[in-house]
């Protein structure tokens, strides 16, 4: 079934990619929750890039799937005091939205590790329950991202806030397709925008994602976590 999920996902992002795009949008598949095992199985079957949340319990997958040519990107808030875990663990860090975590990652990355790839993650909606940077700050912390060696900037992130109307969404999908034209303006090399899940990551695509994040839709609902917030 896994299989099946998986190829009828990537089939429908690749249809709705852009005409004269050299790729079609990358799927991350978000394994919060998932066993190594569950993992395992998605990477035989082709899926080559996961999401996590939790610091700690990404690091028990990433060890036990070791040498199988995994990228890793933490999609969850990452607390200031988990960042040297999370720039020794993963590839990519989609949310980052403050200066602390720009100086924690970039003085904890490894010489002998490629540049960490950094998303700005944007508060949309400016949800008090969501984390993310307001849009007026996204080109200090780029800036900020830039200038360290040890980090490479790829652009945005969000997590627009789930109207139950599917234009709400779309107008959220459409602002974060502006900001990173913006960024473009003084970033010229950033080429991503992650947005998009489960329920919602047609629409995300058709307003310029160039990354979803999937998880229920390729996994299976998964069980509701006892500690989630907390890593």
């Amino acid at each position: 079934m896994l299989t099946e999920r998986l190829s009828a996902l990537l089939q429908a992002i690749e249809n709705k990619r852009i005409p004269g795009a050299a790729n079609a949008p990358v799927l991350v598949a978000v394994s919060k929750t998932r066993s190594p095992a569950e993992i395992a199985e998605a990477a035989a079957a082709g899926q080559r890039a996961f999401g996590e949340n939790y610091v700690q319990e990404a690091r028990t997958k990433i060890e036990a799937l070791a040498g199988q040519g995994l990228e890793w990107h933490l999609v969850g808030h990452l607390q200031s005091n988990k960042a040297a875990q999370a720039a020794e663990l993963f590839d990519w860090v989609q949310t980052v939205d403050r200066r602390k975590l720009v100086d924690a990652l970039a003085s904890h990355r490894a010489e002998d590790r490629p540049p960490l790839n950094v998303l700005v993650q944007v508060n949309i909606d400016d949800e008090s329950s969501k984390h993310g940077c307001r849009p007026a700050e996204i080109a200090g912390l780029a800036a900020a991202i830039a200038a360290q060696p040890r980090l490479r900037l790829r652009g945005l992130m969000a997590i627009p806030a789930p109207h139950p109307q599917s234009g709400r969404r779309r107008t959220a999908f459409r602002e974060m397709a502006a900001l990173l034209k913006a960024l473009r303006q003084s970033h010229p090399g950033v080429d991503t925008l992650s947005m998009g899940m489960s329920d919602d990551y047609i629409q995300a695509i058709e307003e310029g994602a160039t990354m979803v994040r999937v998880g229920s839709a390729l996994f299976g609902e998964r069980a509701a976590r006892a500690d989630a917030g907390h890593d």
